[in-house]
């Protein structure tokens, strides 16, 4: 069986590494470098750095980000999301050093676009984002960019299987709560094929157990609650061992003071 991964959250907001609360409130918690570089230490399976603001202001991805990112050396598998508006700007993000993307504005606007992505890049490159909730028996999809909530159509599934080889699916009305998750999200998903990586209000070791025992779900990412004590990622993985998440990764090279 495929070892299913933890994935490094890192959300930015301005240039800056924020907390966020439901896509609508923001806490600052410092350079976006500082976050990626202590989540490659630690050891997530993958880091993903998603910049909120880039598509709202149609400014393309952020290329001084990715080059700070690129100067750090990260062993870690970085995927990069914000601003991509074209295949330019994917080929772009990979050349700057991420190894995959998502997009999310683009599944709004230009499924073309998302086919070209993964024609130039391969499909494995390429994850979607949907920020969904559970109302009325039924999965809705955030725009938020225009705050309007619809439902999520067989029509955008069945275009997305073909173009992505994941979807993040967000709880957006739950995220930055502790252990608020909302597992319908995941088993009442219409699509069983699609691997999920499921985030928003994961912090709980039992929340996580669950998610990764449903065959849909290839990872798990957690954003909020790695960023206030050191070695979180080893800690949950330790709590959850004997799961199919792969093992704890400890940070073998960096030489300790003590062994100079």
């Amino acid at each position: 069986m495929l070892k299913k991964r933890l994935v490094g959250m890192v959300v930015v907001k301005d240039g800056w590494a924020v907390q966020s609360f439901g896509y609508n409130r923001y806490l600052p918690l410092g350079k976006p470098e500082c976050l990626v570089e202590n989540l490659d230490r630690w050891g997530a399976d993958e880091i993903m750095v998603l910049s909120i603001d880039r598509s709202i202001s149609d400014r393309g991805p952020d290329l001084a980000l990715l080059e700070r990112l690129a100067q750090l050396g990260l062993e870690t598998p970085l995927i990069y999301g914000g601003g991509i508006r074209s295949v330019k700007d994917g080929v772009q993000v990979i050349q700057m050093g991420a190894d995959r993307l998502c997009v999310d504005a683009l599944i709004h606007n230009d499924i073309e676009t998302i086919r070209g992505l993964s024609q130039q890049l391969g499909v494995q490159a390429v994850i979607g984002v949907l920020p969904i909730s559970w109302s009325n028996e039924h999965i809705k999809w955030f725009d938020y960019r225009t705050k309007v909530t619809n439902l999520l159509s067989d029509q955008i599934l069945t275009d997305l299987a073909e173009v992505v080889s994941e979807l993040l699916v967000v709880d957006w009305l739950n995220e930055g709560k502790f252990g608020a998750f909302d597992p319908h999200l995941v088993t009442h998903f219409p699509d069983k094929e699609i691997p999920l990586i499921a985030f928003g209000g994961l912090s709980q070791s039992e929340q996580i157990i669950e998610l990764l025992s449903m065959p849909n779900i290839s990872a798990i990412a957690v954003g909020n609650f790695l960023s206030y004590k050191e070695h979180a990622i080893q800690l949950i993985k330790e709590e959850i061992i004997g799961s199919s998440l792969r093992p704890p990764n400890y940070e073998s090279r960096y030489t300790l003071m003590s062994d100079v």
